[in-house]
C-alpha cells in the first residue's frame, strides 16, 4: 500500500494519477458527511482515461483533521483499510468498491478511494425502514457472514479476534456508569426513556460482559455497526453497506439482530422479523453453512443485546446533538420492546 497523503490538498492529480494508475489531469474535491469519525470528499476527476474504467467521480476517505482525534482512532481506521484492501474481496458482501487503499501510518493518516455509488439512498435510523429493505440488507448481511463462516484463519487477521476475558472485565467496569450517564436526564437521554425501558436495561445490564464471551462456538467476520444510518438502498431493490470502522470477529446475529430490532417500527419488526431472518437463513445455507433455521432464531433473540451496548456506549461516550438524543432514544425503545417480546432476558439468564 502507498503513502497516505498528509490531507486533502495533496490529493493531486499526480497523486491521483499514481493510485489510480490512469492520467488524472483535474480534480476537484467537495466535502459530503458530517466528520466525526474522519473526512469524507467527492472528487470529480477528469483526464482523457476518466470515465473508462475509472469513474468520473470517486469518494476519498481520510482521517480527522486533528492530530489528538486521528491518533485516538488509529485502530478503528487501520481496520477498515484492512477491511477493504484484504478482507472483503474474500466475503460476497456489497461494499463501495475500493479503487485505492493507502496504509495508516504512524498519525493515522490514510486514504481510502471508494465507488460514488450512484443512485443510493441512505438509512434513517430515526424514520425506519420498510420490512423489504430490512430483508435486503440482511440477505446482504448473509454475504458477510457465510463466506468465511467459523473460518480459523480469520484469527490470524491483525486486529481481528473473538472478545475475550479481558474484555468483558473492561465491559464490566464501564458499564455501570455509562448506563448510569446514559439514563440520566441531564448528562444522558433519560428524559426521553420510558420508565419500562429503563428497568429492562438495568436488568440486562448485568448480563452484557457475560453476553460478550457468549456462544463462541459461531463466529464471522462482522459489521459491528450494522444499522440503516449505515446502508444504502439501491433503486433495485439491493443494500450497500458502509463505514467499515467498526469490523471485527463476533457471534453473526449480533449484525443481524442489531439491523432488525433497531431498524424497524415495533409492529413492523413484530410482523415481519421470522420472514427477515428465514431470508437471512436462506441466503446463509446457501454459503454452505450448516445451521438449522430454528438455531439462526435463537442467536436472533440471543443478540438483541447488542442494541444496548451501541446505544449506550454510543451516546454516554460520543458527540451529543439533538437527533443523536432521538435517534438513540428511539433505538433504545425498540431494542427493549424486543428484549421483552422475544423474552431474551431468560434466554440469556439460561
Amino acid at each position: 500500500m502507498s503513502t497516505p497523503p498528509a490531507g486533502v490538498d495533496d490529493l493531486t492529480p499526480q497523486w491521483l494519477s499514481a493510485a489510480l494508475d490512469t492520467r488524472v489531469d483535474t480534480v476537484d474535491a467537495t466535502r459530503i458527511g458530517t466528520g466525526q469519525m474522519g473526512s469524507c470528499f467527492r472528487l470529480h476527476l477528469d483526464g482523457p482515461e476518466i470515465g473508462g474504467r475509472v469513474p468520473a467521480t470517486v469518494l476519498a476517505k481520510l482521517p480527522a483533521e486533528d492530530p489528538a482525534s486521528r491518533a485516538m482512532v488509529a485502530g478503528t481506521y487501520r481496520g477498515e483499510v484492512r477491511f477493504y484492501a484484504e478482507v472483503a474481496p474474500t466475503l460476497d458482501i456489497r461494499v463501495p468498491g475500493c479503487h485505492h487503499a493507502t496504509e495508516v501510518d504512524d498519525e493515522g493518516r490514510f486514504a481510502l478511494l471508494l465507488e460514488d455509488v450512484a443512485g443510493g439512498r441512505v438509512g434513517d435510523q430515526l424514520a425506519g425502514c420498510t420490512p423489504a429493505e430490512a430483508i435486503a440488507a440482511a440477505e446482504n448481511l448473509a454475504g458477510l457472514h457465510g463466506p468465511r463462516w467459523c473460518d480459523p484463519t480469520l484469527a490470524e487477521i491483525d486486529g481481528y479476534a473473538v472478545s475475550g476475558p479481558d474484555d468483558a472485565a473492561l465491559m464490566g467496569e464501564f458499564l455501570p456508569p455509562a448506563v448510569d450517564t446514559f439514563l440520566h436526564p441531564e448528562t444522558g437521554i433519560g428524559a426521553l426513556v420510558s420508565d419500562e425501558d429503563a428497568a429492562t436495561l438495568r436488568e440486562a445490564s448485568s448480563l452484557l460482559p457475560g453476553f460478550l464471551l457468549a456462544r463462541p462456538e459461531r463466529f464471522a467476520v462482522t459489521h459491528g455497526d450494522y444499522r440503516l444510518d449505515n446502508l444504502l438502498f439501491l433503486p433495485d431493490g439491493t443494500s450497500v453497506a458502509l463505514d467499515w470502522q467498526t469490523v471485527n470477529l463476533g457471534l453473526p446475529a449480533r449484525d443481524l439482530a442489531f439491523l432488525v430490532t433497531t431498524g424497524l417500527p415495533i409492529e413492523d419488526r413484530r410482523a415481519c422479523e421470522r420472514d427477515v431472518v428465514a431470508a437471512y437463513h436462506a441466503r446463509l445455507t446457501s454459503y454452505g453453512v450448516a445451521q438449522g433455521l430454528e438455531e439462526c432464531w435463537d442467536d436472533y433473540r440471543f443478540a438483541v443485546l447488542t442494541g444496548l451496548l451501541v446505544e449506550v456506549f454510543g451516546c454516554a461516550f460520543g458527540a451529543r446533538t439533538d437527533r443523536g438524543d432521538r435517534m438513540f432514544a428511539t433505538m433504545l425503545a425498540r431494542t427493549c420492546a424486543a428484549i421483552r417480546d422475544l423474552d431474551t432476558l431468560a434466554l440469556a439468564q439460561g
